[in-house]
């Protein structure tokens, strides 16, 4: 039985969500639907790809991820299914991959009628293209059989480092600022400033400040992550995606 999850921006509301589960439902009756979320703001691009980093990772191999956030939809950006470390991924090739799988196995174009909807709307490709590519996938199809090789074109605007400062790449619903810089690249002993505010030192977790105060740490992604303590550090500060974080080398240690 194949696994396939669904990551949106389209709510719940609507029947956008509904429309993608019966096609995968009629085309592949014995399929499990997973719904991961479908509360990325609409058109954020970014966020999902952060929430595929989230998830992926930890679902069973050859497990089927279908990912739409798609403001480019109907334009020139290729409908892919993308082969990455025994997962599969299916979407826009407009940056939505590009954090998980900066270097994917490979990508093909979808492309062969068995694997869309006839006469797929401009305007619903998860419906007619997402979905279907899914469920054939689902019922045995190989991913090199939707259509041709293709490289990768979508790119995402991560986080640059800029000398000894990073930028906040992620805002999560606890308003938690969330940066791409790995434990390995903090020196030790750094001290961190964000929105004006310094923090002396990593935290091994939120126990180790008082209510109310503010915290970097290292997040269950292995990255560095900033904090309010039983607060919302992004509504605190006035910090979002973008936010400059500097990182405070010690005397005689270089910056990242």
């Amino acid at each position: 039985m194949s696994i396939v999850t669904l990551i949106t921006d389209f709510g719940t509301t609507d029947g956008y969500v509904g429309a993608m589960k019966g096609v995968l439902y009629s085309r592949a009756p014995s399929v499990r639907v997973v719904d991961v979320t479908h509360d990325i703001h609409p058109h954020d691009i970014a966020g999902a790809a952060h929430a595929l980093t989230n998830s992926v990772p930890y679902f069973p191999d050859r497990t089927i991820h279908v990912c739409v956030v798609d403001p480019g939809v109907g334009g020139e950006r290729k409908a892919v299914i993308v082969v990455n470390n025994d997962q599969i991924l299916v979407g826009p090739d407009n940056g939505v991959f590009a954090l998980l799988a900066p270097r994917p196995q490979a990508a093909y174009e979808i492309s062969e009628p068995a694997y869309r909807r006839d006469r797929p709307s401009m305007t619903f490709h998860g419906r007619d293209i997402f979905a279907s590519a899914a469920a054939e996938l689902a019922r045995g199809g190989r991913p090199e059989d939707a259509g041709p090789q293709v490289v990768l074109r979508g790119r995402l605007s991560l986080e640059s480092t800029t000398g000894a400062a990073v930028k906040v790449a992620h805002v999560d619903v606890f308003g938690n600022l969330i940066t791409n810089l790995r434990k390995a690249r903090i020196p030790k002993q750094a001290r961190f400033r964000v929105a004006g505010r310094d923090i002396a030192s990593l935290s091994k977790n939120y126990e180790n400040v008082g209510e109310g105060e503010l915290l970097a740490y290292i997040g269950s992604r292995g990255t560095l992550e900033l904090a309010i303590r039983d607060g919302n550090a992004a509504e605190s500060l006035g910090a979002s995606r973008g936010t400059v974080v500097e990182i405070i080398s010690p005397p005689g240690e270089s910056t990242i």
